[in-house]
């Protein structure tokens, strides 16, 4: 399982291209982003698709070319695989088979914010993508607004002001930093409730770029 950068590729570990120059196959969430990433280091490697519509199917297939003697390794498109992304079947798939499964550590979203919002707190709940569908995502927020902990969220481009309205509704007088573009040319960080957040950017226009967002702890009453 081997972490890739999330923006910068510069970001990527000695460890993670000893892994992709040496493996006999390389399955990744998408292939024409991966073969960007093996392009750029000069890496030749087979690669095989592994996403969240055909992972059940492909996780029997890396299972045989294991079993054949072949080394693999998964990526997703961007950071961690298995972190909100695909991996965790495969990963099942080859412990219930009886092979190792190792880990490549590398870049997360998650901790990028984590170390750039100076939180202090002694727990953190990490929810990642919430649901498309409105209603799903709002009883969910409402639900994590009820508890305690600060917790993290990913959003993309197409549904971040929705999310900052829900948060608006069910935490509006928590702070939250919200990163946008990590390690990216544009990359910037954000501090307010959501409601200032999502004035922001609405006064620039459509927003841009991957989101992650810490929500601050709930204050005792």
């Amino acid at each position: 399982m081997v972490a890739t950068p999330i923006g910068n590729l510069g970001d990527i570990t000695l460890r993670a291209l000893e892994i992709l120059r040496t493996c006999d196959a390389l399955f990744c969430e998408d292939t024409r982003r991966t073969r960007k990433l093996l392009s750029h280091f000069e890496i030749s490697c087979p690669v095989v698709s592994l996403h969240g519509h055909n992972e059940e199917q492909r996780a029997s297939l890396v299972v045989a070319r294991v079993e054949a003697g072949h080394n693999c390794a998964l990526v997703s498109d961007a950071g961690t695989p298995g972190v909100s992304d695909p991996g965790a079947r495969a990963v099942r798939a080859c412990r219930s088979a009886g092979f190792r499964v190792i880990p490549i550590p590398g870049v997360s979203a998650f901790a990028c914010l984590v170390s750039a919002a100076g939180y202090e707190g002694s727990s953190l709940l990490f929810e990642g993508f919430l649901s498309p569908k409105a209603g799903r995502r709002r009883r969910r927020l409402e639900e994590l607004a009820a508890r305690e902990e600060a917790f993290v969220l990913y959003e993309g481009p197409h549904r971040i002001l929705k999310v900052l309205d829900d948060l608006a509704d069910q935490c509006g007088e928590r702070r939250i930093v919200v990163g946008r573009e990590m390690t990216k040319a544009h990359e910037e960080y954000m501090e307010g409730t959501p409601g200032e957040i999502r004035t922001i950017l609405l006064q620039r226009g459509s927003p841009k770029g991957e989101f992650t967002i810490l929500v601050s702890r709930r204050k005792n009453r």
